[in-house]
């Protein structure tokens, strides 16, 4: 009953923000609550380094006079402080200039996805503390018992985490959700017979703690991909085959996003600017946000309900068969670019609403990272790349870059301090293979890609 009571009260208080912001004088006004809780617990060579426990509660309010707009936050639910949050964002859209395109979305557009989104799951909270240090415990042991060469560890994770979030506007929209987390990971450090060492990681992550892998194969994973790091050297300079493995084609295929961003178009600052229904890559690439998934009975990462303005949440195919056919919108960018909301907006406590993904990802295709692999003379295989290297106005691509050299289709030996580039708007026509192997960690991802004619700068 005591969750009820909460949940009520949370409304409640939401509520009277938004009657207090239009007796105060806002022609509109939108207000959100948030309620969290989160853990963490830190594992190192099987001791408990830290532990975080904490919850948190906040409010925000956007108000409207007119065409100004101005917003406020605050982590205190009390009369007084609820008045000065009022208080405050009135006087502040009061002082700011008018924006034609400033406004909430019409009444009309309002809305949210029905039934239950498997968003939240309680097993998360009741999780007893002990068990999950030791998850994070059991899995530094498997990666350290691995290999006599994994002498030490940079440590194991524990995370969950639990959020409930309430919506209200002046245009007669009301909506709430809850979402939960959990995941662990771990990061073995592995020595060679030189004294070189190298580290690696993995983990695993859900919504629900029945859907976390074992920790005994996180462990065993994290150990290979640590251990095949050892010996890692340079390459000559030259162009070659890059495959890129499913954790960095995530970040490749995630600028197509960043460039169909409604706020970067209007403002002519991507190399997608007036590209809307053209071709943007090869015939074999389709790319799609999705935020109404249910996979396998547990809600997407990226689901939700509703986007950050209160419309409902759907599915955008942002590129089919490499022609870009919609740029992502919240209803801000929609209206400077003349078209609808793509149900995109992002919305934190405070400032106007963003523009975020739902579930991003590439198609898969039907080969295996090992068929594409096996057709490879010589190349690179990508497991990580350093830096910021990406320019969204011009398309082009330079990151450092580490991870394993092929040679007549196999996996020879390992690569560091290189560095791979290009131009998207090259590499996304030169994705001449595609994996099937589309697995959701996060909220975007994509299969193993291949792409031709990159340049690899080493010795």
């Amino acid at each position: 009953m005591a969750t009820e009571t909460q949940k009520t009260d949370l409304r409640q208080l939401a509520q009277d923000v938004l009657t207090r912001a239009l007796r105060a004088g806002a022609t509109d006004a939108e207000a959100v609550v948030y309620e969290g809780d989160e853990f963490s617990a830190r594992v190192r060579l099987g001791e408990v380094e830290t532990l975080k426990e904490s919850g948190s509660r906040a409010v925000g309010l956007r108000v409207f006079l007119g065409q100004k707009v101005a917003s406020t936050s605050s982590s205190d639910f009390s009369d007084d402080a609820i008045q000065h949050l009022v208080a405050g964002a009135i006087a502040l859209a009061a002082v700011t200039s008018e924006d034609p395109f400033a406004g909430l979305p019409a009444p009309e557009e309002f809305g949210e996805l029905e039934g239950d989104l498997k968003l939240y799951f309680e097993d998360v909270n009741q999780m007893p503390p002990a068990d999950r240090i030791e998850t994070a415990r059991r899995a530094e042991a498997a990666a350290m018992a691995f290999d006599a060469r994994i002498q030490n560890s940079g440590g194991a994770d524990f995370d969950t985490g639990t959020s409930h979030k309430i919506l209200t506007n002046s245009r007669g929209f009301t909506g709430e959700y809850k979402r939960s987390y959990c995941g662990f990971s771990v990061s073995p450090i592995a020595v060679d017979d030189k004294g070189g060492m190298q580290r690696n990681y993995w983990y695993s992550s859900s919504r629900t703690a029945t859907r976390l892998e074992s920790p005994e194969e996180i462990g065993r994973i994290a150990a290979e991909r640590t251990l095949r790091r050892l010996g890692a050297r340079r390459v000559p300079t030259q162009k070659a085959s890059v495959v890129f493995s499913p954790e960095i084609s995530r970040s490749i295929i995630g600028n197509i996003f960043d460039a169909a961003n409604g706020d970067a178009i209007y403002r002519h600052a991507t190399f997608f600017d007036d590209m809307l229904g053209k071709q943007v890559a090869g015939e074999n690439i389709t790319v799609i946000d999705d935020g109404t998934m249910v996979l396998d009975g547990v809600g997407g990462f990226g689901t939700s309900p509703f986007d950050g303005e209160g419309l409902p949440s759907r599915r955008t195919v942002l590129v089919r068969n490499g022609v870009l056919e919609s740029y992502v919108n919240n209803t801000y960018t929609a209206r400077k670019l003349k078209m609808k909301s793509t149900g995109n907006a992002s919305r934190g406590l405070a400032g106007n609403p963003g523009i975020g993904s739902g579930n991003f990802y590439l198609e898969p295709g039907t080969q295996s990272p090992e068929e594409i692999l096996g057709g490879i003379k010589n190349g690179l295989y990508v497991t990580e790349t350093m830096g910021f290297g990406v320019n969204l106005v011009t398309g082009d691509y330079s990151q450092g870059a580490a991870g394993l050299w092929i040679e007549n289709g196999e996996l020879a030996y390992p690569v560091e301090e290189i560095t791979i580039a290009g131009n998207l708007k090259d590499m996304y026509r030169n994705i001449v293979a595609i994996g099937d192997d589309l697995v959701f960690r996060s909220s975007a991802a994509a299969p193993t890609i291949q792409i031709e004619g990159m340049t690899i700068a080493g010795s």
